[in-house]
């Protein structure tokens, strides 16, 4: 499950989107420092607004490609070098290892029905991403719905999910799996009243 004004998107998946965009912010972050340059003036320099580059540098938001190559060349860098993380294991997640994702519910949101997002897949990983989400009862994201580019598919480990995808609405048992294209509109719900736990691999190809 990801949202900045220039993207056509509402929220999240920004749950699909927050690993990498936490890299790039990062990596934003520390050029534009390197090279002694405000958040405004990189703005200007870019043509992008403001508030994309803060929330990028917070780890959330959803940028457009287009900003991505704004911000690359205002800064003169290859995109790449903005979607890599150094160091860390290119192949191994160790269980106490696992990157916590930010957490992207409304402000007015009560803490104990926050999600709690792990990623599995190291975070230099672009094109996969696994993420384990425990999800409290009572969690639903129907007010903040995400699309974003990309392929997503889920399996429910414990409890009850239900995917709200453009017009259907799908309900998922422990075991079940559902894939479906992120550049619908969709949400998740915890439709169980314990924990709801599942798995979602994230691709950014959709077809």
């Amino acid at each position: 499950m990801q949202a900045s004004s220039d993207a056509a998107v509402t929220s999240d998946d920004r749950d699909n989107v927050g690993p990498t965009v936490a890299v790039i912010g990062e990596n934003v972050r520390r050029e534009r420092r390197r090279q002694q340059l405000s958040v405004q003036a990189l703005s200007q320099r870019a043509g992008v607004s403001f508030g994309l580059i803060s929330e990028l540098e917070r780890g959330l938001g959803n940028p457009s490609v287009l900003s991505l190559h704004r911000l690359c060349h205002a800064l003169d860098v290859p995109l790449h070098q903005l979607l890599a993380e150094p160091g860390g294991d290119s192949m191994v997640v160790r269980a106490d290892e696992r990157h916590i994702l930010p957490t992207y519910d409304n402000a007015d949101t009560d803490p104990t029905r926050r999600v709690h997002r792990e990623l599995l897949t190291p975070r230099s990983r672009s094109n996969l991403q696994l993420i384990r989400s425990t999800l409290p009862p009572g969690f639903t994201n129907e007010g903040t719905p995400f699309r974003h580019v990309g392929t997503e598919s889920v399996v429910v480990e414990t409890g009850v999910l239900i995917v709200q995808h453009g017009d259907r609405r799908i309900e998922l048992m422990p075991g079940d799996t559902v894939t479906y294209g992120c550049s619908t509109a969709h949400w998740w719900a915890n439709g169980a009243e314990c924990d709801t736990v599942v798995l979602g691999a994230v691709s950014p190809f959709e077809e």
